[in-house]
């Protein structure tokens, strides 16, 4: 399947520090399999594509013996790791921007 969202959190910082130690710490814990990295921050990334907005999606599994034993260690979530000034353009009127902007695009 290629959903990966079905079971999305936004976890926000105030600084990109604190962000990046986040991101080290998940990739040290033995109980998240991180599948997939999404860097919406990195310089290089197009941000006409997001109408300017940047974040860092995380897909992970949680890989833990309840998760196995409830059938979720194969789920896959999404993190979204967001500055809190981006998390500020996601209420209101700047989401709703940013989904006419998207069905725009055709996405």
């Amino acid at each position: 399947s290629l959903l990966c969202d079905l079971c999305r959190q936004s976890v926000i910082f105030t600084s990109v520090q604190d962000l990046t130690a986040c991101l080290e710490c998940m990739s040290q814990d033995p109980d998240i399999v991180i599948v997939r990295v999404k860097n919406r921050l990195d310089r290089d990334y197009d941000v006409q594509v997001t109408a300017g907005y940047r974040d860092c999606g995380v897909n992970v599994r949680v890989v833990t013996r309840e998760a196995e034993a409830m059938g979720v260690d194969t789920h896959v979530c999404e993190l979204q790791l967001i500055l809190d000034k981006f998390a500020n353009m996601k209420h209101d009127e700047g989401h709703r921007r940013y989904v006419t902007f998207r069905n725009f695009r055709g996405e």
